[in-house]
């Protein structure tokens, strides 16, 4: 049995597919580990004898295959054409190889979802289109658009990608950490409402709410609280590669499953997209404003683990925004976090 087993994010996946293709020259730089899987938990690489193999990338279609589907029959191969159909699709030919890079990251992956839609049009026109979704990035593709298509058994007609200014809004992670009684999801669901109020796609992912349905049954352990926190990151982590903003609140009190989280977040949505809100309400005044008595019967030694009082809070050294509560009003929170995000 393999000793450690790690899961990789999508742009992490998809360096895989494309060294198993061949589209690449160098494997990513991976964490050691006897086992890789994907964000589903499917085995994708192993390591043996010090030497990384693919086993399996099931969200990518390898070249050799599709180029098999394209011939059966006898059937003429077609044109390749990179990314978003041409402007005026009559230039095109009777039947489209439609390759559509992604690279794991929340504009590409809305361009995916963009481009699918815009040849689907071109296919009610007419044309057969063939749509593969390959794992290269749109900026800067290890290989030419000549030699994707080559690899794919078929010759490239043209391309259009868009640039980062045509592709649409980044999505975001808020993560608030705080004591419990901070004010984290107060403050959180008046920036959701202020977010909604200005346009913004958004999903509040609250502790509470997460602990009744994502994370029933965990405990309050330390491995079950990084579990919960995980599970938040790992679905706020998936709105935002698609362009949306999740608004998420637990405590969150270790450093550690916070920088589990950045990196998933900006795994999938790229650099930036996480920010860090440290709701620093202190511990005399959560315990002061506390209407449900925990703090009292963590004190009293009837709640084991409770944190701030006999489990430990990690104050963040890398938090994007602080928000000291004392003397602010809600809405001046939330405008100070909203701020931030410009």
């Amino acid at each position: 049995m393999p000793d450690t087993r790690t899961r990789l994010g999508d742009a992490e996946v998809a360096a895989l597919a494309r060294v198993s293709f061949g589209l690449g020259d160098a494997g990513p730089g991976l964490l050691p580990a006897d086992e890789y899987e994907d964000a589903q938990g499917v085995l994708v690489a192993v390591r043996e004898e010090g030497r990384l193999v693919v086993v399996e990338v099931p969200r990518w279609r390898s070249p050799a295959d599709v180029a098999a589907r394209l011939t059966e029959g006898g059937r003429p191969v077609p044109g390749a054409w990179v990314g978003h159909p041409p402007t005026d699709a009559g230039e095109l030919p009777a039947r489209v190889l439609a390759l559509v890079p992604a690279a794991g990251t929340s504009a590409d992956s809305a361009t995916v979802s963009r481009a699918a839609a815009a040849w689907a049009a071109v296919r009610a026109g007419g044309r057969e289109v063939e749509l593969v979704v390959v794992p290269v990035t749109a900026a800067a593709p290890e290989v030419g658009w000549p030699a994707l298509a080559a690899a794919y058994g078929t010759t490239l007609l043209g391309s259009r990608v868009p640039t980062a200014s045509e592709g649409p809004r980044t999505g975001s992670v808020l993560l608030f950490t705080g004591l419990s009684g901070a004010g984290k999801s107060t403050i959180a669901a008046r920036v959701v409402e202020l977010l909604v109020e200005d346009g913004r796609g958004v999903t509040l992912l609250d502790g509470d709410e997460v602990r009744n349905h994502l994370s029933a049954g965990l405990g309050f352990s330390r491995a079950d609280r990084d579990t919960n926190v995980e599970r938040i990151g790992w679905v706020a982590a998936r709105i935002a590669k698609h362009g949306g903003v999740a608004v998420c609140a637990p405590i969150a009190p270790y450093a550690s499953v916070r920088e589990t989280v950045r990196r998933e977040v900006e795994t999938q949505a790229g650099p930036g997209s996480f920010v860090l809100v440290h709701v620093a309400t202190s511990l005399a005044d959560c315990e002061q404003r506390d209407r449900k008595g925990l703090y009292a019967k963590a004190r009293r030694g009837e709640i084991p683990a409770f944190t701030g009082i006999s489990d430990p809070y990690e104050v963040p050294a890398d938090a994007e925004v602080t928000v000291e509560t004392s003397g602010r009003s809600v809405d001046e929170c939330a405008r100070q976090v909203l701020a931030h995000l410009g």
